[in-house]
């Protein structure tokens, strides 16, 4: 049986070493990212050593920075279209505020090879899993600008689409176009590759990647009109439209030939 007096010999040993574990640990930041909170600590910043850390904290610490930069990642893996805005918001916040985490965990996660309790417990699947999970998030940190820019720069060329149509036909249709004249006044390329000629009459050419185009014909044509419509020039017209004047939103690349332009009308040899 332990007396009163070994007992409380044994709590004071026990809280002086906590105590003293404590005192080499640098204080804690907290760090939120959305809906994401954590705490860490930059040892080397306050030139301390992580290896004289409570190993259990160290692991509970290390383990919750891993957790916030895999939501990050998950969060932020699609930031084109408006439906990813909020996506956006959290990636351009994580350019601004994210990198010092990273750094004082790096710098962390490198420490903690020198230290005796490296290859035990968690610590190794906690070490692999860091370095993974930062090589991963400077990547995307170093994409986010760009990527961000050219969402923005789409979504501004979709949204003034309709202006650049209306102005296409415009120049270039007649005030009351003949119907059966294949007439292109606008040509448009989306970002997924699908293509669409419009003409004056009301007709459309349309040509999903990898498919066959389609002649759309506009609605309320009388009988007397429709036989006046004749598909290949429609299509001959759309596959001679210029590549150069198609609307494309701003850095995508001309498709090739085989994919943007209609393949019925490549292999008529053109109007004639």
């Amino acid at each position: 049986m332990v007396g009163p007096f070994r007992r409380r010999m044994w709590l004071g040993l026990g809280a002086t070493l906590v105590a003293c574990s404590a005192a080499h640990a640098p204080p804690a930041k907290r760090y939120a990212l959305g809906m994401s909170r954590v705490e860490y600590r930059d040892y080397v910043a306050a030139k301390a050593n992580p290896c004289d850390a409570e190993p259990r904290w160290l692991a509970d610490e290390l383990t919750a920075v891993n957790g916030l930069l895999a939501r990050y990642l998950s969060e932020t893996e699609k930031l084109e279209g408006p439906e990813h805005e909020n996506a956006r918001t959290l990636a351009q916040e994580a350019t601004r505020t994210l990198p010092p985490v990273m750094e004082a965990h790096r710098g962390t996660l490198a420490a903690l090879e020198r230290c005796s309790f490296r290859s035990t417990g968690a610590f190794p699947e906690i070490s692999r899993r860091g370095t993974e999970l930062l090589e991963a998030a400077r990547a995307r940190l170093a994409a986010t600008p760009a990527v961000t820019a050219l969402s923005e720069a789409r979504e501004k060329w979709k949204e003034e689409a309709p202006q650049r149509e209306a102005t296409g036909r415009a120049n270039w249709c007649p005030e009351k176009p003949q119907v059966g004249r294949p007439d292109v006044y606008y040509a448009r390329q989306e970002p997924d590759g699908h293509a669409a000629w419009l003409f004056c009459d009301g007709h459309r050419v349309e040509l999903a990647p990898g498919g066959e185009p389609q002649l759309i014909e506009p609605e309320g044509l009388s009988r007397r009109e429709k036989r006046l419509i004749q598909p290949k020039r429609y299509l001959e017209a759309a596959s001679n439209f210029p590549a150069e004047e198609m609307d494309r939103p701003p850095d995508s690349k001309p498709a090739p030939a085989k994919d943007a332009t209609p393949p019925a009308a490549a292999a008529s040899g053109g109007p004639g």
